[in-house]
């Protein structure tokens, strides 16, 4: 091991969401405090942490405060300010590192450097107004996807283009944002792997689960994914590659599309990723223990899977069939605290096990 923190040392965690949340019991089961700092009031994350430091994170003192009281940082967003990462680095070391968030906080750097160490990605351009756009539906092609390059999630900053009429519309809907036009990628299923880095440089991965999303929301992932043999080699070799390239310390999700032709990256999130959910019923470390050993410099699980797993995530209204999940023998409940419910919000997620593995 290198540099493991001692028992009782505090992670500090920058975001209070249903990720910090259970990174926070990942941690203390690992003998270690968290402390969140999050803007809003009440996060989920503040139900389980040992502390909470609740300020927007533009208040540089109130940031200082939170470095200085902790022995390492991690986060469970990748949309933290820059000025902000310059305050806390200044008083505690930063897991993973910041050229993760810099190159996933601009799509436009994310596919230039994913191209750069190998790995394929869709066919894009840069957009940075309406002559932008013109040239990049040439380059491109339609039907294709206007994307913000900075800020967008769950399907948020994002508008299609079936014919280059639509440039117009697409580019109000973004409200001019700068931005990447991605051409479609015809694709038989969509894979994520869960993998970690640690300090030691070693690398594990869990199996590619196979994702399916509505309205641009994940709402399904499945283990094991429907690939052959080679595929699911090539999946997590991928992630071996960017998480070396990286010089990556924790977990990151890589969602990847199946073509005929091969695997084409669609993206990557610095984080304990949401598709990796399945891996706390389906193995004996899950992604948020995974993501914890990391960056507190203890030895990684191996990532084997003992179960087929089934993560089904509860979105607003889905909150009413919690009485049935509960009922499901075969079914565990995992519920982020969020006392309001809206649609399209994620509010919790059911695990399914499906039985022992089966390929």
């Amino acid at each position: 091991m290198t540099d493991r923190l001692p028992q009782g040392a505090t992670i500090g965690i920058l975001g209070g969401g249903q990720l910090g949340r259970m990174l926070s019991v990942a941690a203390a089961r690992l003998g270690y405090r968290s402390h969140i700092f999050e803007p809003g009031a009440e996060p989920p994350a503040g139900q389980v942490a040992h502390r909470v430091t609740t300020a927007p994170y533009e208040d540089a003192d109130a940031l200082a405060a939170f470095a200085t009281a902790v022995d390492v940082v991690t986060y469970e967003f990748e949309n933290v300010p820059t000025a902000a990462l310059d305050v806390v680095e200044a008083h505690a070391p930063i897991r993973p590192g910041r050229r993760a968030l810099a190159v996933s906080q601009d799509r436009l750097a994310e596919k230039d450097f994913l191209n750069e160490i190998g790995l394929a990605t869709a066919p894009y351009a840069a957009v940075d107004g309406a002559d932008d756009l013109e040239a990049a539906i040439a380059r491109v092609g339609v039907p294709a996807i206007l994307k913000t390059r900075r800020f967008g999630y769950d399907g948020k900053g994002q508008a299609r283009l079936a014919a280059p009429d639509d440039a117009a519309a697409a580019l109000a809907a973004i409200a001019g944002a700068p931005a990447v036009l991605e051409g479609f990628v015809v694709f038989t299923a969509e894979v994520s792997v869960i993998g970690a880095r640690g300090l030691d440089g070693r690398v594990a991965c869990f199996d590619p689960g196979e994702n399916v999303h509505e309205e641009g929301i994940l709402r399904r992932t499945t283990v094991p994914a429907q690939l052959s043999a080679a595929r699911r080699t090539d999946a997590v070799l991928a992630a071996g590659r960017l998480l070396n390239a990286l010089d990556y310390v924790g977990v990151l999700g890589l969602e990847l599309f199946v073509t005929p032709g091969g695997l084409v990256v669609n993206e990557f999130a610095p984080r304990v990723h949401n598709s990796g959910h399945w891996t706390q019923q389906g193995c004996t470390v899950d992604q948020f223990e995974q993501h914890i050993r990391a960056i507190a410099g203890w030895p990684l699980g191996d990532g084997s899977r003992y179960a087929d797993v089934e993560m089904l995530n509860l979105i607003g209204d889905d909150m009413d069939d919690v009485p049935a999940h509960a009922a499901d023998p075969a079914a565990a409940l995992h519920l982020y605290g969020k006392a309001e419910t809206r649609p399209g919000r994620k509010m919790g997620h059911v695990n399914r096990v499906l039985g022992p593995v089966s390929r």
